[in-house]
């Protein structure tokens, strides 16, 4: 028997489900013909975003279109920001936050960055992240993990939302069922995560439990391959995950949202187009595409896609249709939450859990700048004496992952500079032999002190022998690690951030030149 599909109704839901980027500062006319159509969440990146004036005269063009559209971002905040990614965030990120242990501080920092976003007209947040860091040498997660600590991870993810959802803006937490213990970053290939279910059960989604519970109002999945879940398709593609554990055993009503679907874990082996008919068979409602795939051929392959697998039978209407009702009823939550003020965002905070009062701050305190301070570990070899003179930063780069991004500026050159006019940097990469790497810091840093800073210094063993090398000729260099503080701490002065955004990078520098510290 032949199914009737209604071309239409299908063609809107098919566009409804996707959340595609663009390229520009201003929206392009495909993607405003598109919004008319049916398309119902755009996804904004760095490369959309010169200026909170700017980015908000852009959603008010989105709207133009239709009032009810998504405008999502990945704004963690810490290393991993859009909004501020020509200058470093003014927030620092969970691994800050969870090292400082304080729910009311980051219930505060997330309910801020709501706010930021709201008045600029974004609704969506695919943030926090949820992730456990249970392993030390994951390559994607790291900073972007509040802590390898079960408990403490969902305490902060559920402050988070609270505070993110409290300035009217949905929380997107992610990346379930956990991107913690992977040694893989699935932007390239395929993680997989050899864990019995009795440990995923009580460490993993313990944080998805607590975000569910706290009203998250979407959740993103992970590109990893499970075994002990399903053993044949990674978590975004698996029914048994996405609607078995998901939905039916964890209880999730809300929107499920794919990880970008143009990431190697899925791409290099499905295609974009097959991914996406899976994704949403299995149970996802949105599909991520845009960070690396940000034209209108994608929008359109993936619509027909979408369409063909309905008419072929692979996809059932009723399923697609429920993804696209998920979308809309999220869609009005936000229309809801932004109210009838002025601005883009005015956001009424309707039907959204008010955030709990409490001592972090106070008022009129620059919420990030006071948590990054409050995040800053010093370990000192004997009295520190601040700097009074010029320093030579050497900044000891590793490839950034692609979440992160190599365009967002780290270290605290800048901000020593603007205490210490004079202050000079290098940036150094990875070598097989640091002793070349040593002497052209040594040349360049003729007398002046010499400042190292570097990220995730455990997972680099060239970094830490350039540390050596670098203390043993000059004991009194000092150490600022802005990545995951598990290297024995070294040098004079070392200080361990927690965290490479702009605020961490100036709470550092107040302590090597001992000003401002006490603002």
């Amino acid at each position: 028997m032949t199914t009737l599909v209604r071309t239409d109704t299908l063609t809107r839901d098919a566009l409804a489900v996707l959340q595609p980027g663009f390229v520009g500062t201003t929206a392009p006319d495909w993607l405003l013909r598109r919004i008319g159509e049916g398309l119902s969440a755009v996804g904004l990146f760095g490369r959309n975003i010169l200026s909170s004036e700017q980015l908000a005269a852009l959603t008010v063009q989105l709207r133009a279109e239709r009032d009810d559209v998504l405008v999502a971002i990945d704004e963690e905040g810490g290393d991993v920001t859009r909004l501020e990614v020509r200058t470093g965030s003014s927030f620092p990120g969970n691994y800050a936050l969870g090292t400082v242990d304080d729910t009311d501080l980051t219930r505060a920092v997330a309910r801020e960055l709501g706010r930021r976003l709201a008045q600029c007209g974004v609704d969506l947040n695919w943030a926090p992240s949820a992730d456990i860091n249970s392993n030390p040498d994951n390559p994607v997660i790291g900073v972007r993990s509040f802590g390898a600590d079960t408990a403490l991870t969902a305490r902060h993810t559920v402050a988070y939302i609270e505070g993110l959802q409290a300035a009217g803006v949905a929380a997107c937490t992610k990346h379930f069922p956990g991107h913690g213990d992977t040694n893989v970053d699935s932007h390239h290939a395929l993680p997989r995560i050899d864990v019995g279910l009795d440990t995923l059960h009580s460490r993993e989604l313990v944080p998805f439990r607590a975000a569910i519970a706290a009203g998250s109002k979407a959740v993103m999945s992970a590109h990893i391959l499970l075994p002990a879940l399903d053993p044949n398709r990674p978590a975004t593609l698996s029914p048994q995950i996405l609607t078995g554990l998901l939905r039916e055993e964890l209880g999730y009503q809300g929107l499920i949202v794919t990880d970008g679907m143009e990431m190697q874990a899925i791409s290099a082996m499905y295609g974009i187009e097959r991914g996406s008919v899976l994704a949403i068979a299995a149970g996802a409602d949105a599909i991520c595409v845009g960070g690396g795939l940000a034209d209108e051929e994608t929008v359109l392959r993936l619509r027909d896609a979408l369409v063909a697998a309905v008419r072929d039978g692979e996809l059932s209407e009723e399923r697609l249709a429920d993804a696209a009702a998920r979308v809309r009823a999220l869609a009005d939550w936000t229309r809801r939450a932004r109210g009838a003020g002025g601005g883009p965002g005015a956001a009424s905070e309707v039907g959204v859990s008010p955030a709990k009062p409490g001592g972090a701050t106070a008022p009129g305190t620059d919420v990030g700048l006071h948590a990054a301070r409050r995040a800053v570990r010093v370990t000192a070899a004997e009295p520190f004496v601040p700097l009074t003179g010029a320093p030579y930063v050497a900044a000891l780069t590793p490839v950034a992952n692609i979440a992160v991004g190599d365009e967002t500026p780290w270290g605290v050159a800048a901000e020593l500079a603007a205490v210490l006019p004079g202050t000079t940097t290098d940036t150094y990469a990875a070598a097989t032999d640091v002793s070349p790497l040593v002497a052209q810091v040594l040349a360049a840093a003729g007398d002046r002190r010499i400042v190292a800073v570097a990220r995730d210094v455990h997972r680099h063993p060239w970094m830490a022998d350039a540390l050596d090398a670098l203390i043993a000729a000059r004991p009194d260099t000092v150490v600022v690690e802005m990545g995951v503080d598990r290297a024995e701490p070294r040098g004079a002065l070392y200080i361990a951030t927690h965290g490479a955004a702009r605020v961490c990078g100036r709470a550092a520098a107040e302590v090597i030149t001992g000003k401002g510290a006490g603002a």
